[in-house]
């Protein structure tokens, strides 16, 4: 099979070649050639830049299937339709869980929750705007293909390679052990997907010709907020006391925590079916912990300093 991919040499994109490639995947590289240009030698990329929409590399070739992680706004997406024409097979579009409303939307919701509505007359990435952004890029890549767009839609993504720091806050934290503060609610459900099950799912996905939509969500059982800190204490050979503080005394957006959890919880039932993997969540954490520590463990630009949270923590 030969595969386009746009994009892919930073977190997801990378785990959908290496995916791709070990399962005796031709795979062709799309981007600015900026990120990770010492990755999978041998592997041809066709240079170009979204942003400016500069596409001319992929004037010629024919391909299989296209998978489009870099698309974030119409825009983007509609030039690489325009540049690729007829010579693709599928196109398979990766999404988010943002598409969806936010009200009237209970646990384990399927692909058929109502989305919200799309937006085209911004390109700005907020927490407004994303979601009905990628709602946009969603219809347009069915409007083109039809039976032959797939659309992946990720939950919170982790694994090595996770250039945002919300997981490795967490199994940093419980690595340390101690008493841990928690600004949120230990039984909030928390669904993580490791970055190699999202590019088996992928890679399945194209194999099998399959159109529709479907989530990548995980971990291969559920669990807790404070049920994820105390696997990875274990994982770390640590021991850990959870400690839940007022959320509002805590940075916003904190890793992890979410109020609104009841309409962000989604069913994996379809892409289980279709052939995602369930990679323990202990087995992702131990990987995402020594690539970390290979790698040095740089700062952090979230969660709680050391100070902050002996602080949240005195008196109680």
């Amino acid at each position: 099979m030969r595969i386009l991919i746009l994009g892919g040499t930073s977190f997801v994109g990378r785990a959908i070649v290496e995916d791709a490639l070990r399962d005796g995947a031709e795979v062709t590289l799309f981007g600015r050639g900026r990120t990770g240009a010492s990755l999978f030698p041998g592997v041809p990329r066709r240079i170009g830049d979204r942003d400016t929409g500069d596409y001319t590399a992929l004037g010629e070739g024919t391909w299989d299937a296209v998978v489009d992680v870099s698309g974030y706004v119409p825009r983007h997406v509609g030039q690489a339709m325009e540049a690729l024409g007829g010579r693709v097979g599928r196109y398979l579009f990766i999404s988010s869980h943002a598409v969806y409303a936010r009200t009237g939307v209970g646990p384990g919701s399927d692909e058929d929750t109502p989305r919200r509505a799309p937006v085209r007359d911004t390109e700005e990435l907020t927490e407004a705007t994303y979601g009905p952004l990628k709602v946009a890029c969603e219809d347009d890549v069915l409007a083109r293909y039809g039976a032959r767009a797939t659309v992946v839609r990720p939950g919170k993504v982790v694994g090595p390679y996770d250039g945002a720091d919300t997981f490795l806050y967490w199994l940093r934290r419980a690595a340390r052990g101690g008493r841990v503060a928690l600004p949120g609610r230990p039984e909030q459900p928390v669904q993580v997907v490791d970055s190699r099950d999202v590019a088996r799912l992928v890679v399945r996905l194209l194999l099998d010709d399959r159109p529709g939509a479907f989530h990548a969500v995980g971990p291969a059982e559920p669990v807790t907020l404070g049920g994820l800190i105390e696997t990875c204490a274990r994982v770390a050979g640590s021991e850990v006391e959870i400690v839940p503080v007022d959320p509002a005394s805590a940075p916003p957006g904190f890793p992890l925590v979410r109020p609104d959890w009841p309409t962000q919880q989604r069913s994996a039932a379809r892409a289980r079916a279709a052939g995602l993997p369930a990679t323990p969540l202990a087995v992702t954490a131990a990987d995402v912990l020594a690539w970390d520590r290979e790698r040095g463990e740089p700062p952090l630009e979230c969660g709680l300093s050391a100070g902050d949270e002996e602080r949240l923590l005195a008196g109680r």
